[in-house]
């Protein structure tokens, strides 16, 4: 769970969202950036280590994950400075607010490498469809839109990475 929180910075901007609600916008923002951004390290650290029968596909599979989980961490942080806030985007302010639990280390198995990334892409979809509706009733439709394709987006590669596991 998250232990350190950045403190809140904010900038001078036109946009016209009312600075106490783009506060709370970016809050949200910064979260699912932290989040994100730590999805990123897991799934590479599933890409570099699994082994097995399958590694190849699912090496590929990992790496494809990864990609696009740089592009959210780029595009929830784009958002937030966009609107007037501090894009909290560190390695380290990532570690230490991110809400996924920390990658197993004493995992060999290649099912177990999906079972693990998958437990963290459906937290981070879950959390993402979530907060389309608390950004909605924040009244930003531009960020409401943008968590949309981040869930839909993470549920298809979570249905890629649930197909190993189904028989």
């Amino acid at each position: 769970m998250a232990t350190h929180r950045a403190p809140v910075r904010s900038f001078s901007t036109s946009v016209d969202i009312p600075a106490e609600r783009r506060t709370k916008i970016n809050k949200v923002l910064n979260q699912h950036l932290a989040d994100s951004f730590d999805l990123l390290s897991q799934v590479k650290q599933a890409h570099w280590n699994v082994k097995g029968s399958d590694f190849w596909q699912l090496h590929k599979l990992f790496d494809e994950v990864a990609e696009r989980v740089e592009e959210w961490v780029d595009e929830l942080a784009e958002r937030v400075t966009a609107l007037g806030g501090y894009a909290t985007g560190t390695v380290r302010m990532a570690a230490a607010s991110s809400t996924l639990p920390e990658f197993p280390t004493d995992i060999t198995d290649s099912m177990d490498y999906v079972k693990a990334v998958v437990a963290r892409v459906s937290a981070f979809t879950n959390s993402a469809r979530e907060a389309i509706d608390e950004t909605d009733k924040l009244g930003d439709a531009n960020t409401v839109d943008l968590f949309p394709e981040i869930s839909r987006c993470a549920d298809k590669y979570l249905y890629f990475l649930e197909a190993h596991l189904q028989d």
